[in-house]
């Protein structure tokens, strides 16, 4: 989990998809960013949205309401630690529950839950 400075809540790694880039591209762009991690994600097929909250209606285009959220995941090498943006002050190892706990947005506290369940035998 990373701890944004600037607005003092615990989150993923988190970013907007620019012009002409997939999901995929920003995920792993906004990876290498935050963390100086440079790797493949992998694509969890889950998808999420949240309604622009009005407290940061500013941050976002004009007429820009709901968001699309997709998820990914990254194999992180044997100790490695990140190496963090000026976004992010501190970061954490945590289990999944630990890190639900801290989480700030209800969307990442749902994939982080979804992520953490236990897969049923096909």
């Amino acid at each position: 989990m990373l701890h944004r400075a600037m607005d003092d809540y615990w989150h993923l790694v988190a970013g907007v998809v620019e012009d002409g880039e997939t999901f995929a591209r920003a995920a792993a762009r906004e990876l290498r960013e935050e963390t100086g991690l440079d790797a493949t994600v992998t694509d969890l097929a889950i998808r999420q949205s949240y309604r622009v909250p009005d407290e940061m209606r500013a941050e976002y285009e004009d007429r820009v309401d709901e968001v699309a959220i997709e998820n990914f995941a990254v194999d992180v090498p044997p100790g490695w630690e990140p190496v963090l943006n000026e976004e992010h002050d501190e970061y954490r190892w945590l289990t999944p529950s630990e890190a639900v706990a801290i989480a700030h947005w209800p969307e990442t506290k749902d994939i982080l839950a979804a992520v953490a369940r236990p897969k049923l035998p096909s």
